[in-house]
């Protein structure tokens, strides 16, 4: 098979929460640009749909659902509409992510807020899919985790910058992201079902300072920030059969950053 064909994905049905966010939209438009058709869902539905009405103006098949991860009741609903629309699920690509603490002092009480979308509702969205896909004995499944799911905060690039509250439930749920794709790559890869992590670095967009902008780039290989299209081959690599053989990987899009 051609090499065009094999990262093709015309005729297959992708799912992609949160497809309004800064990676999420590009990750959404790499789907539906390379032949997907396109399922998505979140909790602020009015940005949802905005953002899905401008992927069909550029001609993607786009269809927004509500979903709240955090309740188990919405992730079996939205699975339920989607599956009565599309009949089949290829793709699963895991984007939302919660960041309720505004720092390490906050409340405890939003620690286990994040806990019930970034690591319980993950879980529950991927069995419901991964059971059709075990039917059809196919499928792949994209986790998004970070780059700051494999390595700590550097303080010195938030420096005097306002942003310096960090809570560390996003670093929990990154770093657990991984690991559960290697759980899910193990117990799903008996039915020809395939499981990676994408691990993006930051990327610049109009609310970064440029102060933040200038050390962050020195931090990395390449010399700068992430843009909105960094990611979009990487998922449709994995989403394709181009990687039909890849499977529990981690791949950072980080311009070198971690490795550096």
């Amino acid at each position: 098979m051609k090499v065009n064909e094999l990262l093709s994905l015309k005729g297959k049905t992708a799912v992609i929460t949160g497809a309004a966010g800064l990676y999420g939209y590009c990750a959404a438009q790499a789907l539906y640009e390379a032949g997907a058709r396109v399922f998505t869902g979140s909790t602020n539905t009015e940005k949802l749909e905005k953002a899905a009405e401008e992927m069909r103006s550029e001609g993607g098949d786009v269809t927004a659902f509500h979903l709240d991860l955090g309740s188990e009741e919405s992730v079996l609903e939205f699975h339920k509409q989607v599956m009565e629309k599309a009949g089949r699920v290829d793709i699963l690509v895991n984007n939302s992510v919660a960041r309720p603490m505004p720092g390490y002092e906050a409340d405890a009480k939003l620690w286990a807020e994040s806990m019930k979308v970034n690591s319980t509702g993950n879980f529950i969205i991927t069995r419901a899919f991964g059971k059709d896909m075990i039917e059809q004995k196919s499928g792949s499944i994209i986790n998004i985790a970070s780059m700051h799911g494999m390595i700590g905060p550097d303080p010195f690039l938030y420096e005097g910058l306002g942003m310096e509250g960090w809570g560390g439930d996003y670093y929990f749920h990154k770093g657990g992201m991984i690991s559960f794709t290697r759980f899910l790559a193990s117990y799903y890869g008996r039915f020809n079902i395939r499981c990676n992590s994408i691990s993006p670095g930051g990327i610049r967009s109009y609310r970064t300072p440029e102060a933040f902008v200038e050390r962050y780039s020195k931090k990395t290989m390449l010399g700068r920030m992430a843009g909105p299209d960094d990611i979009k081959g990487t998922v449709v690599f994995l989403a394709s059969d181009a990687s039909l053989y890849v499977t529990a990987a981690n791949l950072p899009v980080d311009g070198g950053y971690v490795a550096k």
